[in-house]
């Protein structure tokens, strides 16, 4: 999935289309996302322990991951994301790096940090 939790997307379809916001959760065996004050959903709920007074509340609902791209943090523009393998020389460990297909900077998102 080209998306990862902790990146600043924009919205390029729906509802929603030229929002931005940070991905609070990403579900890639259904390819969804969930992104901050995007597809608000209400949700009726009965009083119970937990919440006694019950009620309306409203929060974020998932999004097909199709819809919303990354917005690179360097060149601040909408763009796909590729993936580079890079070899540690000290441990020969290869990894991979995603990276702007713009500019060629480097996707860190602060979940891999």
């Amino acid at each position: 999935m080209h998306i990862k939790k902790d990146d600043i997307v924009q919205i390029i379809a729906g509802d929603d289309r030229g929002k931005q916001g940070r991905v609070l959760k990403v579900y890639p065996e259904k390819s969804r996302i969930v992104v901050e004050g995007i597809n608000f959903i209400r949700r009726h709920t009965r009083p119970s322990q937990k919440l006694p007074q019950g009620g309306i509340i409203e929060r974020e609902g998932s999004i097909n991951a199709s819809n919303a791209m990354v917005i690179c943090p360097k060149c601040n523009q909408l763009t796909k994301s590729g993936m580079k393998e890079a070899v540690d020389q000290t441990t020969n460990k290869v990894s991979r790096i995603r990276y702007c297909k713009k500019c060629g900077e480097m996707i860190v998102s602060k979940a891999a940090k």
